[in-house]
């Protein structure tokens, strides 16, 4: 069984020990990540984890991260290029607060088990539910020394590697926008679709004026939106979509689904009717 298929079908385990690992300390570590994201912070308990955005004054997205609760700490998890990007800007507001920012990511290794069956798995060390792909799945923080350790426990258990570009296909495939490819600092939050990262009754947080303007006014320009694409390649990134003989917006990443036997892709969208890429035959699915 290839890691796409396990993905797809039972369980399969990936190193995504590049992505950037912050631990932050002190009393005022939730009021402040409260202040700071999208999500409901202070609410959290000890095991729980929320997907949140991180937002400029003017309301567009900074950084996605998973957001882990520890008992004495919290674990701000992100894509690897943003790494560095969240650090700066969470420091930047720590004035007179109780809360030290420690970059980890050095020091531990990461690794997910994701599919249907990955809640069967081995687990290792920290241990908090999140997904890339779409699929059920889980992350384990463990000491940088111990990851062949886990990757070796993890293989005799009979699960399969899954390698970063067959969790690409099948992330695409369940419409899983990623930050960097489909998401970036020039989109608000309605138009990602993603709102499962905000809380809409927690208070106060930057950009939230923004955030709560638009819903008010329940109309964005622009919304990402998955698709079906009868072609044998996919696009690149930046292809246009169109709708009847007008453009109707932008193609942000595709793939080859061998399950599906066509091409999936993630695209911004203003029309929805008559589409098509490259003038290959496209349709809207809905997830």
């Amino acid at each position: 069984m290839s890691g796409y298929e396990a993905l797809r079908n039972a369980a399969a385990w990936m190193d995504l020990s590049a992505r950037g690992r912050i631990r932050a300390t002190g009393e005022d570590r939730k009021r402040l990540l409260h202040a700071m994201c999208t999500n409901h912070v202070e609410q959290m308990q000890p095991g729980d984890a929320v997907y949140a955005f991180f937002l400029n004054a003017q309301g567009r997205i900074l950084a996605d991260a998973w957001i882990y609760c520890g008992e004495d700490h919290l674990l701000i998890d992100t894509e690897p290029e943003l790494r560095r990007k969240v650090y700066e800007h969470l420091d930047r507001y720590i004035i007179a607060d109780d809360v030290t920012l420690e970059d980890i990511t050095e020091q531990t290794a990461e690794i997910a088990v994701e599919g249907p069956q990955a809640v069967a798995a081995p687990r290792f060390g920290t241990v908090f539910a999140a997904s890339a792909t779409g699929q059920p799945g889980v992350r384990m923080i463990v000491p940088a020394t111990e990851k062949e350790a886990v990757t070796g426990a993890l293989r005799a258990a009979g699960i399969e590697e899954a390698t970063l570009e067959e969790a690409r296909v099948v992330r695409i495939e369940n419409g899983v926008p990623r930050y960097g490819e489909d998401i970036s600092d020039a989109h608000l939050v309605h138009e990602t679709q993603q709102l499962h990262a905000v809380h809409f009754q927690k208070g106060c947080y930057l950009g939230q004026e923004i955030v709560e303007r638009v819903r008010a006014r329940g109309q964005v320009h622009r919304k990402l939106y998955a698709l079906r694409i009868e072609a044998a390649e996919p696009p690149a990134a930046g292809e246009k979509v169109f709708s009847g003989g007008e453009e109707a917006g932008v193609i942000t990443s595709a793939a080859w689904s061998p399950a599906q036997g066509c091409v999936r892709a993630l695209a911004y969208l203003r029309k929805l009717d008559r589409l098509s890429v490259a003038g290959a035959a496209a349709q809207l699915v809905q997830h």
